[in-house]
C-alpha cells in the first residue's frame, strides 16, 4: 500500500521554486530516508505533507487521501524542526496539554505509555528547560505519537544530538517501525546513520527528485565497479554485454559505462580492441555511500 503519494508536487516562494514538481512515492512499513542538501527542499516537502504549508502546484495523498482530509490528518504525527515545547513545564505535562488540545479521551494511561515508549521516565517532574538535546527530541517524537499515528513525519530528529543520542533515536525509530508497525518518513544529513535504518530513499536537490532507491538497490550499487569509457560507447556496452554475458552495468549520460561485477580488465581491452574500438580510460572504482549520494547530488557540498 501506497501511504504517501505526490504528483508535481511544487511550492514557490516569490521567484523561488522550494519544491518543484516532486513525485515521491513511500510504501506502508517503509524508513524512508529523505536526503538533501542545506536548502534542498526537505523541510518544506514535510510541511507540505502535513499540512502547515500549502502547495502552489500539484497534490499529495496521504493514505489514498488528500492531505487536509481530517481522517488521513488523525492517521499522521509529524516533529518538523524543532519540537514546540512549554520550557516551563515536565515533558508529562506537555503531553498532558497537548493531549488536550488534540481532544484526546483518557489520555493518561497514553501518556505514561508513550513516555515509556520513547525512553523518558513518566515521574519526572523536571522541567523541560533543563533537559538534554537528546531528551527533548525523544520528547518531540512523543508528542507525535499522541493519538496513535500510523506515518511519522520527522525532520532532522537526529539534527545536534551526541553519539549516545543518535544511538538513542536510531533504536527507537527502528522499535517503533517494528512492533508497531509504523511507515516513517525521516529526513537527515548525517548519511551513516540513516543507512543504518533506512529501507528506501529519497534523493532531493533543488527541490525536485532526483532519485528513489531501495536500501538493497543502493547496496549493490555501493560496490566495486569497472569504470569505462570507449569510442562509440553504445556500441563498446552492448559488444561486452553480449560476449561477457553482463546483467549488472549501467551507461552513465557522459558516456561513462560502469560495469558491477567481477571481469577480467584484459578480456574487456581485448574484446574493445578486437572490435576497433579505441579504450579512453579504465579503472578500478570503490563507491561508497556517502560518495553515491554526493555524486547524485551534484557535488561535494555538505548534505
Amino acid at each position: 500500500m501506497t501511504v504517501i503519494q505526490t504528483t508535481g508536487l511544487s511550492k514557490r516562494y516569490k521567484r523561488r521554486w522550494a519544491v518543484d514538481h516532486l513525485d515521491l512515492a513511500v510504501e506502508q512499513g517503509d524508513i524512508y530516508g529523505f536526503i538533501g542538501q542545506n536548502g534542498a527542499g526537505k523541510s518544506t516537502t514535510l510541511k507540505l505533507l502535513c499540512g502547515l504549508a500549502r502547495p502552489t502546484q500539484g497534490k499529495a495523498l496521504i493514505f489514498g487521501k488528500p492531505v487536509r482530509d481530517s481522517v488521513a490528518r488523525r492517521r499522521v504525527g509529524a516533529l518538523i524542526e524543532q519540537p514546540g515545547l512549554y520550557p516551563d513545564l515536565s515533558g508529562r505535562e506537555n503531553l498532558r496539554l497537548c493531549a488536550a488540545l488534540l481532544g484526546l479521551d483518557s489520555p493518561e494511561r497514553q501518556v505514561e505509555e508513550i513516555l515509556r515508549t520513547v525512553g523518558l521516565a513518566p515521574g519526572e517532574k523536571k522541567p523541560v528547560r533543563h533537559y538534554s538535546m537528546g531528551m527533548k527530541q525523544r520528547l518531540g517524537v512523543a508528542l507525535a505519537l499522541l493519538g496513535g499515528p500510523d506515518l511519522l513525519l520527522l525532520d532532522e530528529p537526529i539534527n545536534g544530538l551526541d553519539p549516545e543520542g543518535i544511538r538513542e533515536m536510531r533504536e527507537l525509530l527502528l522499535r517503533l517501525n517494528r512492533e508497531r508497525g509504523l511507515t516513517i518518513l525521516v529526513s537527515s544529513h548525517i548519511l551513516g546513520e540513516l543507512s543504518k535504518i533506512a529501507t528506501r530513499y529519497g534523493i532531493i536537490q533543488q527541490g525536485r527528485m532526483v532519485e528513489q532507491i531501495t536500501a538493497a538497490e543502493l547496496g549493490q550499487k555501493c560496490t566495486d565497479y569497472l569504470h569505462l569509457k570507449a569510442d562509440q560507447s553504445q556500441k563498446a556496452a552492448a559488444l561486452l554485454e553480449r560476449e561477457l554475458r553482463l546483467t549488472r552495468w549501467e551507461m552513465r549520460p557522459e558516456g561513462e559505462i560502469r560495469i558491477y561485477e567481477a571481469v577480467d580488465t584484459r578480456a574487456v581491452g581485448h574484446l574493445l580492441t578486437q572490435a576497433g574500438l579505441a579504450v579512453e580510460e579504465m579503472g578500478l572504482h570503490r563507491q561508497d555511500l556517502e560518495g553515491y549520494f554526493l555524486e547524485r547530488m551534484g557535488g561535494n557540498d555538505h548534505v
